[in-house]
């Protein structure tokens, strides 16, 4: 949902701006937050892919306020080259997967376990689901997606599970169910303790592509009521996402009952040919709003979801146009403000939103020149951490 558990807003105040302190990262895809004042950062290497050699990752704790690093990682085994992930699971440690391995650290970055993934391909970050099993797929855009579960100590948990389809996108969970945008379709598996396994639910599947032009979709959001992506996300992305698309037609924002498949609507985002994004819309069921972009043409959209007999009906609520956000994004539930990033100017902005009018509240450069397409997070005292690739930035509160 890209809210944060029970963590107040940033409040911002008349008066108050955005600050912003930075440091140069070599590949930076998402910080986490542990105990009150630890802020862990994943990273990884690059220049060995383009030499055809395996890549590496690395986890540092950093100082939440300087960003410099406190303790790090030995480089951790990867190879194929795609932005992968971490998490601190309920057993307080850290999980990365990242290229075809997985890793198990504690909170001072020293190694517990390691598992090496079985398909010669970047794994694209995991779930944690409730009975706290971590389950990862490959990034696949020609052969089947394959799930691969693993138990806390990772070992395997199961015999892996092929999709009946490639997948770009990263997969989403709830509860024990796991959510798997494939490059057409959308479809879900169960965890089943009696058969030790993940189940195929075959009676819920939507083909989100049948009748259309439209490239593979990207990250879902799972509401509790219904499953929210975005497609077209074919791509030539290299620093900027803006006038990267590469199929001619808009992108679209989808919508999927997680009751009943076959409820499920469709929205152009912005109607502009080449349309594409990288990364999932937002919800915010405190306000029924929905956030979707086209990051490609540089648009970004409010609705208001109306809860009316039949299907979903979404109300115009803002527009801005001219808009970099491209991201995940940020919502903070209590105070109303989404962050989301802007690129102008050959560089990265970090903005302030009031999520129900559009309004600026407030902006700083983040110093990146690359436009950003990964994870931020929140911190610890009216802050967030913004990742961009070769920067990190501490964005706070002045």
């Amino acid at each position: 949902m890209q809210a944060p558990w029970g963590a107040s807003g940033l409040n911002l105040q008349a008066g108050e701006r955005l600050a912003c302190t930075t440091r140069h990262t070599v590949l930076s895809t998402m910080t986490v937050l542990g105990d009150p004042g630890q802020v862990y950062l994943l990273t990884h290497s690059a220049l060995r892919s383009r030499l055809g050699l395996p890549t590496t990752a690395c986890v540092e704790m950093i100082d939440p306020l300087t960003l410099k690093t406190l303790c790090a990682s030995p480089r951790l085994p990867g190879g194929p080259m795609w932005p992968g992930g971490m998490a601190i699971h309920a057993n307080s440690d850290l999980y990365v997967v990242y290229g075809r391995h997985a890793h198990r650290l504690n909170r001072a970055c020293e190694v517990r376990a390691h598992f090496e993934l079985p398909v010669d391909q970047a794994y694209n970050s995991f779930v944690i689901l409730d009975n706290g099993l971590l389950v990862t797929k490959n990034l696949s855009d020609h052969s089947a997606a394959q799930l691969t579960v693993l138990t806390p100590d990772l070992q395997s948990a199961c015999a892996d599970t092929l999709c009946p389809e490639p997948s770009i996108a990263r997969l989403s969970s709830q509860g024990n169910t796991v959510y798997v945008v494939g490059v057409r379709s959308v479809f879900r598996y169960h965890w089943r303790n009696e058969v030790q396994a993940l189940v195929r639910d075959e009676a819920w599947h939507h083909d989100y592509v049948a009748g259309t032009t439209q490239t593979y979709g990207w990250d879902a959001v799972i509401d509790g009521h219904d499953a929210w992506f975005m497609d077209n996300g074919h791509h030539n992305y290299q620093v900027r996402m803006i006038g990267s698309g590469l199929n001619p037609t808009p992108n679209r924002l989808i919508r999927v009952a997680l009751d009943n498949a076959r409820d499920h609507q469709a929205w152009e985002v912005s109607g502009l040919r080449h349309g594409s994004i990288t990364n999932p819309p937002l919800v915010d069921l405190k306000t029924n709003t929905v956030i979707a972009y086209d990051s490609a043409n540089r648009v970004l959209r409010g609705w208001r979801m109306q809860a009316l007999e039949g299907p979903t009906a979404l109300e115009p609520l803002w527009q801005k146009t001219g808009f970099g956000c491209a991201s995940h994004m940020i919502l903070y539930p209590d105070s109303g403000e989404l962050v989301v990033n802007d690129y102008r100017r050959w560089g990265e902005e970090v903005v302030v939103l009031d999520i129900a009018s559009g309004t600026e509240k407030a902006r700083v450069r983040s110093g990146g020149i690359t436009q950003g397409v990964v994870f931020p997070s929140v911190g610890w005292q009216r802050d967030l951490y913004w990742c961009s690739m070769g920067r990190l930035a501490r964005i706070f509160v002045a």
